[in-house]
């Protein structure tokens, strides 16, 4: 095996068959090193070699990391090991957040797992995310990720943090040529929409609003394509191969597309309740209340932060 060979997460768990979260839990056990370039996780072919070979024999060894920032300005408590942690969603916002956390703490290394907020929720229930985000829509409430969170977190306690809010709508041409404007009108004859993947928030909010409008999704024409981010569905509709989709106000203007507001969704942070987060949720805090923060996702665009940092709700 050649020693510049390295392979991302995703080619890992092929080679293993094994999901990727599970590449994941390896990685935040230490059992499997790995490095970061840019946004992505790689590992190098001798040290997945040499993890085979210790699994066959029954031997984990664990690797720290040995390397320290100095004088971490959000950092209350000190380390003397570095513990991975798998911060779990898809937004750019998070990414700003996982690179916070490696540059101002001795404590925590960030991993990046850019899986739906459903889905995510079921990893931290099964002991697989440290930091999940979630915009879930719950259709009989009118409220956002509380309800989702109470069903499948059950017995384990919890905090729920304010990350931002930010709108959701229809993405349609320039123009909005089909003079798309409702929920209802994704069933005219003529309108192709395109879907996101089950698991993710926005497939919740389509799903639940179809549930409450009463729309069958037999009726809709592109129900069944899906892509799996927001700049993935406007594309589609900027190529022409779909009328509408649904995302964030961001990504509209990335992509050069018309969006027509439909709802503003709160976007939670949520962390386990354990004595082994206590530093991990004062860190987490400090972040997000901080100016310099603030600041950068202000800079972005398409966000409000005036909720960011507070507490949502908890469990004692």
């Amino acid at each position: 095996m050649r020693e510049d060979i390295s392979y991302t997460t995703e080619e890992i768990a092929q080679i293993l068959k094994v999901s990727k979260l599970t590449v994941y839990d390896l990685i935040k056990k230490e059992e499997l090193p790995s490095y970061r370039v840019g946004r992505q996780i790689r590992v190098d072919a001798h040290d997945l070699s040499a993890y085979k070979e210790r699994a066959k024999s029954g031997r984990n060894i664990k690797r720290v990391d040995t390397h320290r920032p100095e004088n971490p300005p959000f950092e209350s408590k000190s380390s003397t090991t570095t513990r991975q942690i798998i911060i779990s969603g898809q937004d750019l916002s998070l990414d700003i957040l996982a690179n916070y956390i490696e540059k101002n703490s001795n404590g925590y290394r960030p991993l990046r797992s850019y899986t739906g907020s459903l889905n995510s929720l079921v990893s931290m229930y099964q002991g697989e995310a440290d930091v999940v985000s979630t915009h879930l829509f719950d259709g009989d409430t009118g409220e956002y990720n509380v309800p989702y969170i109470r069903k499948i977190l059950v017995g384990q306690p919890y905090l729920i943090v304010n990350f931002l809010s930010r709108w959701e709508g229809f993405y349609v041409r320039k123009g909005n040529p089909k003079n798309i404007q409702s929920w209802t009108d994704l069933t005219k004859p003529g309108i192709t929409m395109i879907n996101r993947e089950k698991g993710s928030g926005v497939r919740v909010l389509i799903d639940e609003k179809f549930r409450v409008e009463g729309i069958s999704p037999y009726r809709v024409n592109g129900y069944e394509s899906e892509e799996l981010n927001h700049i993935g569905v406007a594309s589609k509709v900027a190529g022409g191969d779909a009328d509408v989709g649904i995302g964030i106000e961001k990504a509209a203007r990335l992509v050069d597309v018309d969006f027509i507001p439909l709802i503003e969704e709160r976007y939670d942070l949520v962390i386990l309740k354990t004595e082994q987060n206590e530093g991990l949720i004062d860190l987490l805090t400090r972040i997000l209340q901080s100016d310099s923060f603030q600041k950068e996702i202000k800079s972005i665009g398409g966000y409000d932060l005036s909720q960011t940092g507070n507490v949502i709700f908890e469990t004692f």
